[in-house]
């Protein structure tokens, strides 16, 4: 790989680590890029096609060069999450950014109960995004009204979950994967998940696992500053290449 394939177009997939945001994890790729290619411009276009919460792990994809123009197509692709649950609480952030504020008594929920609710979500939805996201109104993100604590109504937007399925349960905790279009908010939907079953719950643990033809099983084993795993993918007439 050199710079001009680089500013030509190159698609990396990075393996997210946890507490990272995503801006972190892109700013490291573009600063080992720049280190080892100093021919690189000082405005060296680079981009990540779709965030990832701190909370959540697993597949970035980062474009650079031309290839930012392809961020917006993949972020329209469906997107793949190994999820995990705990019932019986909430959180402000619906995942464990917040500590718990709520617990609910869940010893009269059963196995079967958890199945027929995730069934019902399956196909498309209505989803109000958390309160703590990074959608804007009137300007500002909803997650730095919420710290300022501010009211925020956040509006429903349809979605679609594609699938619901390995299920495992070990209460409190339920894992599942799922497959969503664009714009779903998997803490929501663990969220939308305990209000249903009337017991609360929330998130404990997210990886993103595809984005379209794009798994984070792709990523090998080569470490950027010993920190996470990279591999670089480049698209030509159409096809996708592993360099």
């Amino acid at each position: 790989m050199t710079a001009e394939d680089l500013q030509s177009g190159q698609i990396f997939l990075l393996d997210k680590p946890l507490d990272w945001t995503s801006f972190q994890a892109v700013n490291k790729l573009k600063y080992k890029l720049k280190t080892e290619f100093k021919e690189l411009p000082k405005k060296f276009k680079i981009g990540h096609a779709g965030t990832l919460d701190p909370k959540a792990t697993g597949l970035l994809i980062v474009c650079t060069g031309k290839f930012t123009k392809k961020i917006p197509e993949i972020q329209d692709a469906a997107k793949e999450y190994w999820t995990e649950i705990k019932i019986g609480g909430q959180t402000e952030s619906y995942d464990t950014e917040k500590p718990e504020i709520l617990q609910t008594d869940f010893s009269h929920i059963t196995e079967e109960q958890i199945h027929e609710t995730l069934a019902k979500f399956v196909g498309e939805i209505d989803q109000k995004p958390p309160v703590f996201s990074a959608i804007k109104i009137e300007g500002k993100r909803a997650y730095h009204l919420a710290r300022a604590g501010a009211e925020v109504e956040m509006k429903s937007r349809k979605t679609t979950i594609h699938y619901l399925n390995h299920i495992e349960i070990n209460l409190p905790f339920v894992s599942f994967t799922v497959g969503c279009s664009k714009g779903t908010y998997i803490r929501s939907l663990a969220h939308e998940i305990g209000r249903e079953l009337g017991v609360g719950a929330y998130l404990t643990q997210l990886r993103r696992t595809k984005i379209g033809e794009f798994s984070v099983e792709n990523a090998k084993p080569e470490y950027l500053q010993n920190e996470f795993t990279f591999a670089s993918k480049r698209l030509e007439n159409g096809k996708n290449q592993n360099q």
